[in-house]
């Protein structure tokens, strides 16, 4: 995997978990580009009270690599996140 800082080093280790479990995981953060990377599917929040934005189904190729993120689709799921919460 080479050198990647902690938080690539914890996504890789949360894919690895899913890849040989196939368990559904619920995973909340934060992070635009983490949720889009690591999710296949995107809930979006609205600030409190909380409601649901918007649920995005991701359909990006898996095995996930750092690569996917100069993808065009990584790109345009992003923007759209972004674009969600106003913060374009």
């Amino acid at each position: 995997m080479g050198v990647y800082e902690p938080a690539q080093r914890y996504a890789f280790e949360l894919l690895t978990i899913w890849r040989e479990s196939r368990k559904t995981i619920l995973f909340v953060t934060h992070g635009i580009a983490e949720a889009v990377f690591l999710g296949t599917r995107v809930v979006v929040l609205t600030a409190g009270p909380a409601r649901m934005a918007a649920d995005i189904a991701i359909e990006l190729p898996r095995p996930r690599t750092l690569e996917l993120k100069t993808d065009a689709r990584f790109g345009e799921y992003t923007r759209r996140i972004y674009h969600l919460l106003g913060m374009e």
